[in-house]
């Protein structure tokens, strides 16, 4: 009975979201945004109306009046909800004080504040899928707006004498203080009643975006955007007010003075309406670019195109969650490991045919798993400790692996007194180091790395580094069952391990150690950008004198070995990672979209193993064990023959 009572309560408790998403009242979106741009257009044009306690202009006036009460009929039409009723009185408000003649910053207040109140009622999308193109903005507005708002944006365009209503100046600072991206946009999409001010709700969603970017830059200067981009690249801290697109377009620079001071807010405003893009290269800890991916996947996926949905799906893991896998990582693994798996069970499903309703509560769960990463991704969440432990535990993680393979060749070739060698091996690793550091430079500084190539360098790199380690381990396995071991060193050694051999370790030591280099530069990169530099570089330097403590160990310990073996115990470890990169090239490439995803039910996810719920990625690892064991198996019956004159350890 318990066990029924337990299994009562988790249906239920999967119902109930499930319930709520369908009898939820949906508003729509265009009242809601059209009452948002009216109360941001009477908090930022009301001080044209009134001054002092005096109407300033009366058609100015009776402009903010109507606007009012405009929104006042707009929220009492939205479907209703407990928040509907806070919303109303607080427009009554805001119409009892424009009637009043109230002062500017006590509208303002109150405007801005309904405004907010509103889009937490009632979401509605706020920001652009994608960052948008500031230079397709400039030449748009020439083109579009120059004519009435002149090319400077000061107002006097060549037709502006003739408009009744003079055109809006975007050089005007002070007005400018006081406007979103966002508040730009919807007056771009909806055009302004009553004046020439024509809505371009025709041109593309991107398109209007650029333009309202542009349109928000005029009142700040080249010199202030070079500026904040110093104060941005220098202060991390900054990214914390500024995480994403969506809180990107909708602050105004006066809000964000309110936080960091005058000057700083334009400068960073400046730079940030020029170059959007920074907000998703320097902070990725948004999810919105998923949640919309999604969304048009699913959309694809109901109209009956499959294609378009697998290929939506892919886009939302490689250019929206790839980017914050490492900070995400760091913060909470266990949550990585889930989001990971759901979505490539959702990709899964869409290459399967599965019903729209399936893939809309896979959706549900995912977005659910999103509002935890996001909670995991906050400022807040951050701290020295959760950075430290971080550090540590990546470059541990990702460090050991490479070590065992480095140390397992150098200790094989002093056994094998072939010191000469030893050169190629080290310049394999320490190559592999520098190339790390020009990657971490390209990737912050010049191009960046997409998702798809992070997951294609990974994957190729894994398995690669598998076959190769495959054949290594097999060939040392077999000098591990050979007989008579000195006269294999002398007769042998030399040439085996001479010429082409020799590069070929500075290449299997160049792979090994530059793929995981290349993992944690991304992991390190994330967590930088925190602000948590001196814990991060406790934690990766703790990180380090560990690994070295390992390395002298086992140098230490196989020096006491006899060399047969040091090749057995060699061979083995390189067999175990063969297997471990076999899974987890083939779980990248399914992550690139390379390799299809055939789920797994009720296989454990162990990343650190290469094991992942795939049948692909299992079945890879069991086409390298059955390579080792058949390897092996050759090894011991050429080496029969001969084990009764084998020499004694």
């Amino acid at each position: 009975m318990r066990l029924i009572a337990v299994g009562l309560v988790i249906l239920l408790g999967l119902l109930m979201p499930l319930t709520a998403l369908h009898a939820a009242p949906k508003a729509d979106p265009n009242d809601v945004q059209t009452a948002w741009r009216l109360l941001d257009y009477v908090a930022v044009d009301y001080d044209g109306a009134v001054e002092g306690g005096r109407i300033k202009s009366a058609a100015e006036y009776s402009e903010m009046t109507e606007f009012a009460g405009s929104v006042s009929q707009r929220l009492a039409a939205l479907p209703p909800k407990p928040e509907r009723a806070a919303l109303i009185a607080g427009v009554a408000r805001l119409q009892s004080v424009i009637g009043r003649k109230g002062t500017s910053q006590e509208v303002a207040t109150l405007a801005h504040g309904l405004a907010a109140d509103l889009l937490k009622a009632y979401p509605v999308p706020l920001a652009p899928a994608a960052p948008p193109s500031f230079t397709r903005g400039v030449t748009l507005f020439g083109s579009t707006c120059a004519a009435c708002h002149g090319m400077t944006g000061n107002g006097h365009g060549p037709d502006a004498a003739k408009l009744t209503t003079p055109p809006i100046a975007f050089t005007d600072v002070e007005r400018a203080r006081q406007r979103s991206v966002f508040a730009l946009y919807q007056v771009i999409t909806q055009g302004i009643d009553g004046t020439a001010m024509q809505s371009f709700a025709e041109l593309p969603n991107e398109d209007r975006w650029a333009l309202a970017f542009r349109a928000g830059s005029f009142a700040l200067t080249d010199e202030q955007a070079r500026e904040g981009e110093r104060f941005w690249k220098a202060d991390p801290s900054l990214r914390q007010q500024v995480p994403d697109l969506q809180t990107l377009v909708a602050l105004t620079p006066s809000a964000l003075a309110d936080r960091i001071g005058e000057k700083r807010a334009l400068a960073v405003m400046a730079y940030l309406r020029r170059h959007p893009d920074a907000v998703i290269e320097q902070a990725p800890a948004s999810l919105s670019i998923v949640r919309q991916k999604l969304a048009t996947s699913l959309d694809a996926a109901r109209k009956g195109n499959r294609r378009a949905a697998k290929e939506a799906a892919l886009s939302a893991y490689l250019d929206g969650f790839e980017p914050i896998e490492p900070t995400l990582g760091a913060r909470d693994a266990t949550l990585l490991a889930r989001i990971e798996g759901a979505m490539g069970e959702y990709r899964a499903a869409v290459d399967q045919g599965a019903e729209p309703d399936d893939l809309a509560n896979r959706v549900l769960v995912l977005n659910n798993l999103f509002d935890d990463a996001e909670a995991a991704l906050a400022p807040s969440a951050s701290s020295d400790a959760s950075t430290f432990l971080g550090a540590f535990t990546i470059l541990l993680r990702e460090g050991l692996e490479a070590l065992l393979i480095v140390v397992a060749m150098i200790a094989f070739l002093r056994k094998a007194e072939r010191s000469e060698v030893l050169p190629y091996v080290h310049g394999g690793w320490v190559g592999a180091l520098v190339a790390g550091l020009l990657t971490w430079v390209v990737a912050t500084y010049a191009i960046g790395i997409s998702g798809a190539s992070r997951e294609l360098t990974e994957g190729f790199g894994s398995l690669f580094a598998a076959v190769v380690l495959l054949s290594v381990g097999i060939w040392m396995h077999g000098k591990a069952q050979a007989d008579q071991w000195q006269r294999y060193i002398r007769e042998k050694m030399t040439r085996a391990l001479s010429g082409r051999s020799a590069w070929f370790l500075f290449g299997l030591a160049f792979v090994v150690v530059y793929r995981e280099v290349f993992e944690t530069i991304l992991f390190y990169a994330a967590l930088w950008t925190q602000g948590n530099g001196g814990a991060l570089l406790a934690g990766a330097g703790s990180a380090v004198a560990l690994l070295a403590v390992i390395a002298w160990a086992m140098l230490r310990y196989s020096r006491q070995l006899p060399i047969a073996k040091v090749f057995s115990y060699s061979s083995w470890l390189m067999a175990g990672l063969t297997v471990v990169l076999a899974g987890k090239g083939v779980a990248a490439l399914q992550e690139a979209g390379i390799i299809d995803i055939a789920p797994l039910a009720d296989a454990p996810r162990v990343s650190i193993l290469g094991i992942f719920p795939t049948w692909q990625s299992i079945l890879a690892q069991l086409l390298m064990v059955l390579a080792i064991l058949a390897g092996f198996s050759l090894n011991r019956r050429k080496a029969a023959p001969n084990l009764s004159v084998a020499p004694a350890e």
